[in-house]
């Protein structure tokens, strides 16, 4: 065999042991991340949402509460001056928006499973097979990294931290570098929770919009 040959083969082996190593990491990460979402059937938490343009200037901050429920249940309230709701009830996802009387209704489709809400509270298994998956550990404190495969997403980038076993923030980031950091707080886990919370009434008078 030449030299030329033996190179070549040497590079396509270290190739090779480079994709085996990376899919190895990507089973770990995803295995650590299911571990510790699927301990939590339920979360109830408050949370503040601070967000940032792509120079880190302040654009906006609010504060809210979620309750979820896996598979696929949640109700996402975000308080004054940026009231909104968004409730799903595993099948269906309602966003109701107040100030412009507004009802909007979707089926709840894989896009839709790329927002913070459905990924905390959905299917552990979509996670391998939407994500690309990083994480890094120091002591008790376990940060993830995820990464859409699909293009047409939410974000491009999620950052999700635990702390002690707890989900402690999330940090989301688009296109144009704008950052959406959320805060969890007074969080509960594990408790009762009907199905009835994940059901919207729309309000009398409001307008609804099917997509």
């Amino acid at each position: 065999m030449s030299v030329k040959r033996s190179l070549t083969a040497a590079l396509l082996g270290l190739i090779s042991l480079i994709g085996i190593a990376q899919a190895q990491e990507q089973s770990m990460a995803v295995a650590k991340l299911t571990a510790l979402l699927a301990d939590a059937h339920t979360i109830d938490a408050d949370f503040t949402q601070l967000t940032l343009d792509g120079s880190g200037v302040r654009i906006q901050e609010a504060r809210g509460h979620m309750s979820l429920k896996r598979p696929g249940k949640f109700t996402w309230h975000t308080e004054e001056p940026m009231q909104q709701e968004l409730v799903s009830d595993g099948k269906t996802v309602w966003l109701y928006d107040p100030d412009l009387m507004q009802v909007t209704m979707q089926t709840l489709d894989e896009r839709m499973t790329h927002t913070p809400a459905l990924l905390l509270s959905g299917d552990m298994a979509q996670i391998e097979e939407s994500f690309f998956v990083e994480y890094q550990q120091n002591r008790s404190i376990v940060d993830f990294v995820l990464t859409p495969k699909a293009k047409d997403t939410l974000f491009d980038r999620l950052r999700l931290s635990f702390r002690d076993g707890l989900i402690n923030d999330m940090q989301l980031e688009d296109a144009v570098g704008q950052k959406t950091n959320l805060y969890f707080f007074d969080l509960k886990m594990n408790t009762a929770m009907d199905d009835s919370l994940f059901q919207f009434n729309v309000p009398e008078g409001v307008d609804v919009i099917e997509e």
